[in-house]
This record gives C-alpha cells, sequence and structure tokens, in this order.
C-alpha cells in the first residue's frame, strides 16, 4: 500500500529554535489520524511542510509528491482547514462559494449548499454579520465540499460550541470519510475526537514521541490503579509515570505484562488524552 505522507528526517529551523528535529512518520491512506502535541511542540511547522507553505530539510512525500516544488499540483488533492478563517469580512456567503468553486475543480457547491442548509446562516449575509462560531461553520462547508484525497484539519472547531462541534465531526465521519480519503487533524480537544480516530502521533520538541494505530493502545501501553499496599510492589516493574487520584495511585506501562499487572489492583487501557500526558510528562522529567 502506497502511503499518502511520508517523512524521514523531517526538520525544520527558525534562526535557531529547532521546530522539527528529523521527525519520522508515515501515513496510510483511509485513515483518521490525530497529531496531538503541547503548544511549540511542532504541530503547525509540520501541517505547513505538508502542505507545501515552507521549505524544511530532509525527505517528504505526500500524495506521491515533493510539496514545496510540487505545491499547485498537490493542492488539487488537498483540502485544509485552518483554525483561523482568513475569508475577508465583506464577502457574502454565497459569494464566497461562488469564488471556491471558481478557483477549485473538485468543488462541490450542491454539498455545500447542503451544509450551511444545516446551520442559521443565509446566502445573503455577509461574513462580517456572522458570530465567530457561525463563521467557522462557513469555513467548514467551503472546505468539506471538496473531494479531496487528504483533509488537513488545525483546530477545526475552534468557536464553535458543543452542539455545533458534535455536528462536524458527526458529518465528517458519516458523510465525508471513506477508504480513499485520509484525514491529518490536530486539536487541544483530545478527548472529543479520540473515539474518531485510527491513529495517533504524539509530537514534543519536534520530535515524533508516539506514532500508533489506536487499536494497539492496548496491547502496547497498560495503566494499573493501585491500592497504597501494593504501591511498591507496582513501582518495583518499572512503570514510565505515576500519578495520584481518589486516593489510588496510577501506575503506567509500556509493553505490559498484562497477566502480572492485573495482581496489583484495576486494569485498564489509558485513555489517549490520559497517555499523552503520562508520555509528554516522562520527557519533560
Amino acid at each position: 500500500m502506497t502511503a499518502i505522507i511520508e517523512a524521514h528526517g523531517l526538520s525544520k529551523r527558525y534562526g535557531a529554535h529547532l521546530a522539527l528535529d528529523h521527525a519520522d512518520f508515515t501515513i496510510q491512506p483511509g485513515r483518521i489520524v490525530g497529531l496531538i502535541g503541547p503548544n511549540g511542540a511542532g504541530k503547525t511547522t509540520a501541517m505547513r511542510a505538508i502542505l507545501g507553505l515552507t521549505p524544511y530539510e530532509g525527505s517528504l512525500s505526500v500524495l506521491g509528491r515533493e510539496p514545496f516544488r510540487e505545491r499547485a499540483a498537490l493542492m488539487r488533492d488537498v483540502c485544509f482547514i485552518a483554525d483561523v478563517a482568513v475569508l475577508p469580512s465583506w464577502l457574502r456567503v454565497d459569494r464566497a462559494i461562488d469564488f471556491v468553486g471558481g478557483v477549485h475543480p473538485r468543488f462541490r457547491r450542491e454539498r455545500a449548499l447542503e451544509l450551511l442548509a444545516r446551520t442559521q446562516i443565509t446566502r445573503k449575509q455577509t461574513l462580517r454579520e456572522l458570530s465567530k462560531g457561525m463563521k467557522t461553520q462557513v469555513h467548514l462547508a467551503l472546505a468539506m465540499a471538496i473531494d479531496a484525497k487528504l483533509l488537513v484539519l488545525d483546530e477545526p472547531t475552534l468557536g464553535l460550541d458543543l452542539l455545533a462541534r458534535r455536528g462536524f465531526y458527526d458529518a465528517l465521519l458519516n458523510d465525508y470519510m471513506d477508504a480513499s480519503r485520509t484525514i491529518l487533524i490536530t486539536t487541544h480537544q483530545v478527548e472529543e475526537i479520540e473515539n474518531l480516530l485510527t491513529d495517533v502521533m504524539f509530537i514534543e520538541r519536534g520530535r515524533i514521541a508516539l506514532d500508533c494505530p489506536v487499536e494497539e493502545l492496548g496491547t502496547r501501553f497498560a495503566v494499573v490503579a493501585v491500592n497504597e499496599d501494593q504501591t511498591e510492589t507496582a513501582r518495583a516493574a518499572k512503570p514510565f509515570y505515576e500519578r495520584r487520584m481518589l486516593g489510588k495511585t496510577l501506575f503506567y506501562y509500556e509493553t505490559p505484562d498484562l497477566q502480572k499487572l492485573g495482581a496489583f489492583g484495576e486494569l485498564h487501557t489509558p485513555s489517549i488524552a490520559d497517555l499523552f500526558v503520562a508520555k509528554l510528562s516522562r520527557q519533560a522529567a
């Protein structure tokens, strides 16, 4: 299977700051990949490199193309939703639809109208008349109406309320995603998307700290809630992270011996959000 994105030794420096530090990762077609990291970890730089918006060192292939040199051709098959919509405030919604329809050969006008019909937005409104959340809905409708092979989402639901966020992710799964499309998404609202993801990548200080299919997390990682009398025994089994919660100590293990760990206490697979905190806290220590 040919990878949608393949990076080897991907690096990017801004002056003395190394934003990407020899990052290696591969993304296969038909996957929904969460790129998760703290502010300044390199998420935005990685996305800019993938979209051909910045030069870089190392090797990077996106849909079989070198993004920085072949950006015009690449963007026929890629759609990008940024955290801040850049459409001008004086633009009317219907004119925005006309504009995108005129510049992108894969834009589906009827699909955009269908998505907007689910909102309170009218086509004659200008963007300055809309709330922040409504402007984001216009931006999402325009982007999701493009029949792209790769959809890159950078904090896509920023500014939306809970109902609108849920509606967006439902539309993403039910009306947009199929085996021919791949989605790369960053967000700080990890808990909202972890049930959508097929793969997760943690990035910290420009390096990939974890690259794993979600279905393998249960065999690669375990967390045990341990009572006080088992604390030292559990600690001797060399967890990579521990924290206190509700009178118990939670120990996190990689490549765990589940039968052995089960004797220490309640055994669970960590959530993506909890695993992110555990992995990156270990690195910061």
